[in-house]
């Protein structure tokens, strides 16, 4: 644990471990022009209004131009929101990142008849234009899914009220973000040695995990102490979002949120439930699990803030930045040396923003654009965890790599039920290789505990986020309110719940949800849990049958959102309309108990 008292400023921050984010955007001269270029073209696809029925070459042509229009305004906004999230507190950065979102509102709202009008043809007159030959066939997924889509799309009217309302649906996700990475500052604690040390977001992971419970507690308590001086406000935030959630559920004819969010990937709202009861199926492995970290603690109660730190004692765990990448590195030698070369030039070009530093976003991401590769966000912390985020990141940026330059811009982005898969892989690859390159009991000990903590957080926990935020929609869904104190009691129950007997639930934790940004991402969260499970069964293929796994994973990793997502997985070899992938991970997770408690018997 560094010993400063404050985080360094942005500008003090070695540019070694800064992301190039000129290779998006080079200059501002640069971005002026992007923005001009970006409302002329907006200006100019009006004229396209009313003509598509028109004739296969304008429906061709508008499409292209389109694409060319959004492809422009993804750099810029991407570019503008990246800037910010590297300083928040910089107000160049605050104002271009405005600028940004709005104009991506104007363009939105430009673009908006041409899903109404295309919806409104009528289908044998766009099958003889889809079967023309000038071009539309690369369209082909893409109008299968606008008529799957027809019953939810709005008129041209109402489509144009929605993109123009779009800048104010986004203004929950805006406010917390501006509150949880700018305003919130925490307090001073002591470290081990005694030494004041301000408590971050970032540096809070490395207390939790400190041996010093004294530490622990302190870290754990100021945190939630801080967040709970704006339950109320941070309450009415949560709210809105939901309320958001529910005005687009409504106005597109869903019937709840839930089944609105998945719909745009073709997930049945099946699969959701399936994984919410198959973890309730299997919850007396994370009891027992729970029961096992108490009795290896030696402790008469554990609390929450006991169940990051590390279990296995005199284990040296502190991995510079330099290491992390090595071992990254190493663990990925079974994808082969076309994949890890493309790692390799990720950690020499400038891909990465490594250090955390004041008004950086917390946590980390992988970012991007087409036609430019992909970026990396972490708050670096020298640890076994940010060692594993490192890996998941990556696996992140690769996923995107393979997706842009093996896809056209229209199908360039892969779809959100298979965010995590990659990135997961990557981190499952990476523990086989500590595993197996490790031969000291303790340190294997110290890896099991890890490689149980990713089923406890990954499946188990991404999951109790699951259930929370369904029941907190419904609870909206249904008319009824949700104050802080509400949310405090649900989230409560649901620890313990998912946490058992063993685990006492402090109130402190009741405040838990205040602080998930995810929360705002419009039922994100399970995808976690989905692709933790899907990754699991794929990382096992490739390091079990070897050439042919590698060819059918980079296919996966090449396929972007050219076909929906539950049937890239099933060629890849897992089907996630079944409750197969997710015990298959879970018989993983047991045998994981099973060694580690016939080693310390």
């Amino acid at each position: 644990m560094s010993k400063m008292s404050k985080l360094p400023k942005r500008s003090e921050i070695d540019d070694t471990f800064k992301w190039r984010l000129e290779d998006m955007v080079a200059s501002k001269e640069d971005w002026k022009q992007r923005y001009d270029e970006i409302v002329a073209l907006s200006e100019a696809i009006a004229s396209y209004s009313g003509t598509l029925q028109d004739s296969d070459d304008t429906l061709f042509a508008c499409l292209q131009k389109r694409d060319e229009l959004n492809e422009k305004l993804s750099r810029l906004y991407v570019y503008s929101n990246m800037r910010l999230h590297e300083d928040s507190n910089n107000a160049d950065a605050q104002a271009t990142a405005e600028k940004a979102n709005s104009l991506a509102v104007r363009v939105s709202s430009s673009l908006s008849f041409i899903e109404p009008e295309i919806s409104a043809m009528p289908e044998d007159v766009l099958k003889t234009y889809m079967a023309s030959g000038n071009g539309l066939e690369l369209y082909q997924v893409y109008m299968d899914d606008l008529l799957r889509k027809k019953a939810h799309i709005l008129s041209l009217a109402e489509e144009k009220l929605m993109a123009e309302a779009a800048e104010l649906a986004g203004s929950p996700e805006n406010i917390f973000s501006m509150l949880n990475n700018a305003d919130i500052k925490f307090p001073t604690i002591k470290d081990e040695e005694g030494h004041d040390v301000e408590l971050t977001k970032g540096r809070y992971v490395t207390f939790m995990e400190s041996t010093d419970r004294r530490v622990r507690k302190d870290a754990f308590e100021a945190m939630y102490a801080t967040y709970k001086k704006f339950k109320n406000t941070i309450a009415t935030t949560f709210t809105a979002n939901i309320k958001k959630d529910i005005f687009n559920m409504k106005a597109r004819k869903f019937n709840s949120t839930c089944e609105a969010s998945l719909f745009e990937n073709n997930i049945p709202v099946a699969v959701y439930d399936q994984l919410v009861n198959t973890i309730h199926k299997y919850m007396p492995l994370m009891h027992r699990y729970v029961s096992i970290r108490k009795k290896m603690l030696n402790l008469d109660e554990l609390h929450m803030y006991d169940v990051y730190t590390p279990i296995v004692k005199d284990v040296d765990v502190t991995i510079p930045y330099e290491e992390a990448k090595a071992k990254v590195y190493e663990a990925l030698a079974p994808m082969g040396e076309e994949y890890r070369s493309l790692i390799q030039k990720g950690f020499e070009e400038k891909w990465i923003d490594v250090y955390e530093n004041e008004g950086k976003r917390s946590g980390a991401y992988s970012w991007g654009t087409y036609g430019v590769h992909p970026y990396v966000l972490l708050n670096h912390q020298d640890n076994v965890n940010t060692m594993f985020t490192l890996a998941h990141e990556m696996g992140h940026a690769l996923h995107t790599h393979y997706t842009y330059t093996n896809q056209p811009f229209i199908y360039g982005e892969y779809p959100t039920f298979l965010a995590e898969v990659a990135s997961t892989v990557n981190e499952a690859l990476l523990m086989e290789h500590l595993l197996k390159t490790t031969e000291d009991k303790n340190q294997r000990l110290y890896l099991i505990n890890y490689f149980m903590e990713q089923f406890k957080s990954t499946v188990y926990r991404q999951t109790m986020f699951a259930e929370f935020e369904r029941l907190t929609h419904e609870v909206v869904e249904n008319g009824e309110a949700l104050t802080a104190d509400k949310l405090c009691e649900m989230y409560h129950d649901i620890n313990v719940k998912y946490f058992g007997d063993d685990m006492i639930i402090d109130e402190d934790l009741d405040m838990e949800w205040a602080r998930i940004p995810h929360f705002y991402y419009n039922y994100y969260v399970f995808q976690y849990a989905t692709g933790y499970s899907a990754a699991i069964a794929l990382s096992q293929k490739i390091l079990n049958e070897g050439e042919e796994a590698v060819t059918n994973y980079k296919n996966f990793l090449k396929s972007g959102c050219s076909e929906y997502p539950i049937e890239t997985l099933k060629k890849a070899g897992v089907d996630m309309t079944t409750a197969e992938p997710i015990e298959q991970a879970l018989k993983v997770f047991e045998g994981l108990l099973d060694e580690m408690e016939s080693m310390i018997q």
